[in-house]
C-alpha cells in the first residue's frame, strides 16, 4: 500500500470551519478547546478527568452484557474489564447502516482503535469505544448500501422495512426480506471471508442495530473495540439525570445555543445544527415515533410548558416522565455526546467534519452540563485506489482531483488526453506560432504606440481562448467516437467519486474487506496517525 496527502482544501464542498479547525486557527480556538492534535494534549486531558466510580461500574456491566451478546472476542471483554477498573476512552460512532455502512464507517472504528493504543502506550491507559446511534430515527439514511460490481458498476441494496414512521432505528426489526438482501450482496462481494459475516449478522430477528454490532464485533475482534448500544434501556436509565436537567433548564441552554449560534456566525461560519428559540435537545417517542420535544418560548419558569407532537406537557409533567419513563425520551444532534461523555471517561471523540461542527455548538452544551468539553479530533480519511482505476490514473496522467470536477469534465479531460499524435502536434504548433506572432506584433505596436500594447494582449487573449475552445470541441468530437473512454470516465467517477461525493461517504467498507480482506484492517490501521490531518489517497 502507497499513500499520499491530500489537503481538504482541495477537496470539494469543504466547509471552512473544519479547515479552519484542522489548522486551528484564531477564529476557531474560542470554539474548541483542544487543537485537533491527539499527541498535544491528552495526557493533560486525562489527568483532567473526573468520572464517578460507581457510573463506571454500571457502565461497564451494561458494555459487557451487550458485548457478550454480540459474541464480542476475549481481546474486547478484556477491554471491558479494563474500563471497570480505570481506564479512559477514546470514543467514535455512526449510524447503523446496513452491512456496516460507507467505508468511514470502519475507518471511525480503526481511529478509536489506534489511538487508545497510542495513548496507552504513551502511560495513559484507555480504551477503544464505538457508539451505536440506535436512538436515531433517520431510517432512510441506513436502510441502504452502495456496493460495485466487477464491471464498476454501482449497486444501491436496501431492506424494505415497515413499522412506525420515524421511529429509532434500534426498534426496527429485520425480516425475512432480509434474506433476499444478503443474497445479492453476497452476489457481488463474492466467495469471500466477508459473506458469512455479513450472513451472520444480518439475518431475520435481528435489528438494525445488533446486526450492526455482530459485524463490527468479528470486523473488529482483533483490537476490541467495545460497542455500545445508545437505544438499551438501561443506558437510557443511566442518562435520565442529563435528560432531567436538559428540562429543567431549557430556557437557560437555549439561549446559550442561540448566543453560541450568533458567534459562529460572526467568525464567519455557518451554524450545523438549527436552533430556535423554541428548540430543546430532547426527542420523545409518541406512538411509537420519535419527535422533537419543543419548548413554548416567552413563558415563565413556573408556567412553562412544552409540546411533543400535538400534545401540550406542562414542566412538572415532562420532568414526571423523564424520572419515571427515561426510555421514551433520547438526545438530540447537540446534547447526544454530552450524554455519551456522561457516561464514559471520554478523553476524545474522533468524528469527521460534520460532527466537527457540531461540537462548535454542542460546546455550550459541555460547559452547562458536564462542566468540561470533550476535545475532538479528526478521524482517518480516505479515498482506496484498486488496481484498476490507478491504471486508468496512469494511462491518462491524471490524479484524484481531475476525478473531483465531475463525470462530464473527466471525460472531455480523457479525450483530450487521447487525441491523435497529429492534431495534437498541429494544436502545439498552432499555439506556438500564435504566441510568435502576436509578440512579434506587441513589440511593433510598442514602437509605435504604447497604448496599444494592452490592446495586443487582449487580442491575443482572445484568440488564444478560441484555440482552446476548439481544441476542447476536438477532444468532445474524439470522445463521441470512442466508447471505451466513456467506460474509463465512468469507473473512474464510480470507484473514486461516486455520486460527486468522497468514496469513504458512499461505497460500503464491506466491499473493500471482502476484495483485499482482513489484512486491509490491519494495514490502514497501521496508517492512521493521529498527527495527519489531511485526506489520504492509497494505492492497495
Amino acid at each position: 500500500m502507497k499513500s499520499h496527502c491530500l489537503p481538504f482544501a482541495q477537496i470539494p464542498h469543504t466547509e471552512r470551519l473544519f479547515t479552519d479547525f484542522l489548522s486551528y486557527t484564531p477564529k476557531v480556538q474560542p470554539f474548541y478547546p483542544r487543537s485537533p492534535r491527539f499527541n498535544e494534549w491528552f495526557r493533560e486531558e486525562a489527568e483532567s478527568l473526573k468520572y464517578d466510580p460507581e457510573r463506571r461500574a454500571r457502565v461497564a456491566s451494561v458494555l459487557e452484557r451487550q458485548n457478550r451478546a454480540w459474541n464480542a472476542s476475549p481481546k474486547t471483554l478484556q477491554n471491558i474489564e479494563r474500563l471497570r477498573h480505570g481506564a479512559a476512552a477514546v470514543v467514535s460512532g455512526q449510524q447503523v447502516g446496513l452491512f456496516g455502512g460507507s467505508s468511514f464507517s470502519l475507518f471511525k472504528a480503526l481511529t478509536a482503535a489506534k489511538l487508545a493504543a497510542q495513548a496507552t502506550e504513551a502511560g495513559v491507559d484507555s480504551v477503544p469505544v464505538f457508539w451505536l446511534a440506535t436512538d436515531d430515527h433517520d431510517l432512510a439514511e441506513i436502510n441502504h448500501v452502495t456496493i460495485p460490481a466487477a464491471d464498476g458498476s454501482l449497486h444501491r441494496l436496501a431492506v424494505p422495512t415497515q413499522g412506525a414512521p420515524e421511529a429509532p432505528v434500534g426498534t426496527i426489526g429485520l425480516g425475512p426480506e432480509i434474506e433476499s438482501v444478503v443474497e445479492e450482496a453476497g452476489k457481488l462481494l463474492g466467495e469471500t471471508a466477508i459473506s458469512p459475516l455479513v450472513a451472520n449478522a444480518y439475518r431475520p430477528g435481528e435489528t438494525f442495530g445488533t446486526a450492526y454490532a455482530r459485524l463490527f464485533a468479528a470486523l473488529f475482534a482483533e483490537w476490541g473495540v467495545i460497542l455500545l448500544d445508545a437505544s438499551d434501556p438501561e443506558i437510557h436509565q443511566l442518562s435520565q439525570p442529563l435528560f432531567r436537567v436538559a428540562v429543567e433548564n431549557a430556557a437557560e441552554l437555549g439561549e446559550a445555543l442561540l448566543a453560541r449560534g450568533k458567534e459562529i456566525e460572526a467568525a464567519g461560519y455557518h451554524q450545523q445544527v438549527k436552533v430556535t428559540s423554541s428548540s430543546t435537545l430532547l426527542f420523545a417517542i409518541q406512538n411509537g415515533s420519535r419527535v422533537p420535544v419543543h419548548r413554548r418560548p416567552n413563558v415563565g419558569a413556573a408556567d412553562e410548558e412544552f409540546v411533543i407532537g400535538e400534545e401540550k406537557v406542562s414542566r412538572a409533567e415532562l420532568l414526571r416522565r423523564v424520572d419515571s419513563s427515561p426510555s421514551e425520551f433520547s438526545a438530540n444532534v447537540l446534547l447526544r455526546p454530552v450524554v455519551q461523555d456522561y457516561l464514559l471517561p471520554t478523553i476524545t471523540y474522533a468524528g469527521g467534519a460534520a460532527e466537527i461542527a457540531y461540537f462548535a455548538q454542542a460546546g455550550v452544551v459541555y460547559e452547562a452540563l458536564l462542566n468540561r468539553v470533550t476535545p475532538i479530533v479528526m478521524r482517518f480519511s480516505a479515498t482506496l485506489v484498486e488496481n484498476k482505476p490507478q491504471s486508468l490514473l496512469e494511462k491518462y496522467d491524471l490524479d484524484l482531483t481531475d476525478v473531483f470536477q465531475g463525470p462530464e469534465a473527466l471525460r472531455a479531460k480523457l479525450a483530450s488526453r487521447t487525441l491523435s499524435a497529429e492534431v495534437q502536434d498541429s494544436f502545439e504548433k498552432a499555439g506556438l506560432s500564435l504566441k510568435k506572432s502576436l509578440s512579434s506584433i506587441r513589440a511593433s505596436l510598442e514602437q509605435l504606440d504604447k497604448t496599444l500594447v494592452e490592446a495586443a494582449s487582449n487580442a491575443e487573449s482572445k484568440m488564444q481562448y478560441q484555440l482552446d475552445q476548439l481544441r476542447s470541441r476536438a477532444a468532445r468530437a474524439e470522445l463521441r467516437h470512442s466508447e471505451v473512454l466513456g467506460r474509463h470516465a465512468e469507473l473512474l467517477s464510480n470507484l473514486l467519486y461516486p455520486d460527486k461525493g468522497l468514496q469513504e461517504r458512499e461505497i460500503a467498507g464491506v466491499y473493500f474487506v471482502a476484495r483485499h480482506g482482513g489484512e486491509l484492517l490491519r494495514n490502514l490501521y497501521q496508517m492512521v496517525n493521529a498527527d495527519c490531518l489531511d485526506h489520504q489517497v492509497i494505492s492497495l
